[in-house]
C-alpha cells in the first residue's frame, strides 16, 4: 500500500546565462527556502532531502542545504542527466508514498558553462557511447556540430521521413515557446521571435536551427512532498497531489529499433506515459497543462505523440491547428520551456514541477491555462532515463 504525496510547496529563481549566476550552493539553498516557505514548513521538519544536479563534486547537495540547516538529515545526491531533477522528486515522494518518512524535500540547481555540453572525464568509457556509435552508424556523425543536437536533430528527420513533417512545423514550437515564455519573469529568453526569424538562423542538424536547441542555463528549484496526514496536522495546503508518477529506462527496442527516435527516448516517454495514466485512471484527454522536455524543438514534436497528446504521426497537424497552446486542446510549456526559460539540467524537472503546482493553484498570473487541474510533466535523460509526473488538483 501507498500512501497519496501532496506537493506542499514549490520554489525556484529566475533562471540566468552562464557566468551571470550565483555559485550553485546560494541558488540551491535559495530555492530550498523558497519551498519551505511557500509550504509553510521549518526545515527542521524534513525528514530527508535528494538533491539533483549534473555538472558538479561530490556532496554539492550538502554544501547548498548546509547553508539552510544543519539538521542531520539524509541527504542524497542525485544524477540522471537531464531527468535529475524529476528523479529527485521521484525519490522524495517514493519515500513519503512508502511511509518511511512524513515530509520530504527536492532540490535542483545547475551551475552551467557557456556553450554546447561536453564530456567531463575523457580517461574512461562514455556513458553514452552505445548511443553515440549507433547514432554515428545510422546517421554519419560531424565534429562541429553538438552532438546533442544531432542526435536530437536525427530524430527529427525520422519524423519527416515517416510522416512527412515539414521543417517550418518544428520552427512554430521555437516562436510558441517565446510567446509563452514572454509572461514568464523566470525565463532567460522573453523576447518573441517570428517563424522567419527561427529558420533563418544558423543551421545545426535536419530541421533544428539555433533557436530550435535550448541554452545551457544556471538555476535552481525544488519542491517540498509530504502524506496528507502531515497536510493537516501542520495546517499546510494539500490542494495538490501527485496522482501517479513512472520513470523508466531504455530497453532493447532503443537500439534495436535502428530508428533516431527510439534513440532519443521514444518508448521511454511512452512507457513511462502509459505507466501513469494506468495508475492515475484517466487519459491524455483529461489532461489540461503539459510541462514537457523540449530541450530542442524536435524533441518536443515527437513527445507529442509519445505521452498520447496525439496519435502517432498527427504531431503536425496538432501544432498546426493550435491544439498546443493557449485556446488549443492542451497548453504544451507555459513556462516557456526549455527552449525559453532555459535548461539548467539538474533544475528543469523541478522547475517543471512548480510550474504545474502554480498552475493549478491558479497562481500562473498571465500564464495561466484556465480550469487547470490535472498537469502532466514529462522530463528527459538520454543514457538514459525518463520521468512523468501526473499533478492533480483536489478540493
Amino acid at each position: 500500500m501507498t500512501r497519496k504525496v501532496h506537493v506542499a510547496g514549490v520554489g525556484m529563481i529566475p533562471f540566468t546565462k552562464p557566468g551571470k549566476s550565483e555559485n550553485y550552493d546560494i541558488m540551491g539553498g535559495r530555492a530550498a527556502r523558497a519551498a519551505l516557505a511557500d509550504a509553510g514548513v521549518d526545515y527542521s521538519l524534513i525528514r530527508q532531502a535528494y538533491v539533483g544536479y549534473v555538472y558538479g563534486d561530490s556532496t554539492a547537495g550538502q554544501a547548498a542545504l548546509y547553508g539552510v540547516g544543519l539538521t542531520g538529515i539524509p541527504i542524497i545526491n542525485v544524477n540522471n542527466n537531464c531527468a535529475t531533477g524529476s528523479s529527485a522528486l521521484f525519490l522524495a515522494r517514493q519515500a513519503v508514498a512508502s511511509g518511511a518518512v512524513e515530509c520530504a524535500l527536492a532540490v535542483g540547481f545547475e551551475q552551467m558553462r557557456p556553450g554546447a555540453l561536453k564530456r567531463v572525464w575523457d580517461d574512461r568509457p562514455a556513458p553514452m557511447l552505445r548511443f553515440n556509435n549507433l547514432m554515428a552508424d545510422l546517421q554519419g556523425y560531424d565534429e562541429a556540430t553538438p552532438g546533442a543536437a544531432q542526435i536530437f536533430g536525427g530524430a527529427g528527420v525520422s519524423h519527416m521521413r515517416k510522416y512527412g513533417t515539414k521543417p517550418e512545423t518544428f520552427a512554430k514550437i521555437s516562436v510558441k515557446a517565446r510567446k509563452h515564455a514572454a509572461h514568464n519573469p523566470n525565463a532567460v529568453f522573453r523576447e518573441l521571435l517570428t517563424e522567419e526569424q527561427v529558420l533563418d538562423s544558423p543551421h545545426m542538424f535536419g530541421p533544428l536551427t539555433r533557436f530550435q536547441c535550448c541554452p545551457p542555463t544556471c538555476g535552481a528549484a525544488a519542491a517540498v512532498v509530504c502524506s496528507e496526514d502531515f497536510a493537516r496536522k501542520h495546517g499546510l495546503a494539500a490542494d495538490v497531489v501527485i496522482e501517479a508518477q513512472a520513470l523508466t529506462t531504455d530497453t532493447p527496442s532503443t537500439f534495436e529499433a535502428r530508428d533516431m527516435m527510439q534513440l532519443v527516448g521514444y518508448d521511454m516517454t511512452a512507457a513511462a506515459a502509459a505507466q501513469v495514466y494506468e495508475a492515475a485512471g484517466i487519459g491524455p484527454e483529461d489532461v489540461q497543462v503539459v510541462e514537457l522536455h523540449d530541450c530542442f524543438t524536435a524533441n518536443e514534436l515527437i513527445t507529442y505523440e509519445g505521452l498520447g497528446l496525439t496519435p502517432e504521426g498527427t504531431a503536425e497537424k496538432f501544432i498546426l491547428d493550435g491544439d498546443n497552446t493557449y485556446g488549443g486542446r492542451v497548453v504544451t510549456n507555459p513556462s516557456g520551456g526549455l527552449l525559453s526559460k532555459g535548461h539548467p539540467l539538474g533544475a528543469t524537472g523541478l522547475a517543471q514541477c512548480a510550474e504545474l503546482v502554480w498552475q493549478l493553484r491558479g497562481r500562473a498570473e498571465a500564464r495561466q491555462v484556465d480550469g487547470a487541474r490535472i498537469g502532466l510533466q514529462h522530463n528527459l535523460g538520454l543514457g538514459g532515463a525518463c520521468v512523468v509526473t501526473l499533478y492533480k488538483k483536489v478540493d
